[in-house]
């Protein structure tokens, strides 16, 4: 009847307007899984706390140091780190039966945009 309002069929309501479905990335699938293993890195209390510990020392802090500072064991410390320096978020050096991490400048970046990012709306 005229003046009625008509109803789409099934298939007409599943294909996209013109123009849609357009979005996309330059991002090439290796960069997308190293990012996603980045922030897979920091989303630990203890990686992240221990990030920020090395990040903020004034030299290189070593494992002894993190784990009074982080109230975990030290298999706990050892794991963080070791997949922190997996990610590339840290450098590790090791003299005797010590090791000393200090941050990587990508590390101390990504920390300097959350610190600007979580103040903006202040």
């Amino acid at each position: 009847m005229a003046g009625e309002p008509t109803s789409a069929s099934a298939d007409e309501l599943d294909r996209p307007e013109p123009g849609c479905c357009s979005v996309g990335h330059d991002l090439s699938v290796d960069a997308a899984a190293a990012d996603v293993d980045t922030l897979a890195a920091l989303g630990n209390d203890t990686r992240y706390e221990a990030l920020r510990l090395i990040a903020d020392a004034d030299s290189a802090v070593c494992v002894c140091e993190l784990e009074p500072a982080l109230g975990v064991s030290q298999g706990a410390v050892s794991q963080a780190l070791s997949r922190l320096f997996s990610a590339g978020l840290v450098n590790r050096r090791k003299d005797g039966r010590w090791r000393y991490y200090t941050a990587t400048p990508r590390a101390r970046r990504l920390l300097d945009v959350l610190d600007e990012t979580r103040n903006a709306d202040a």
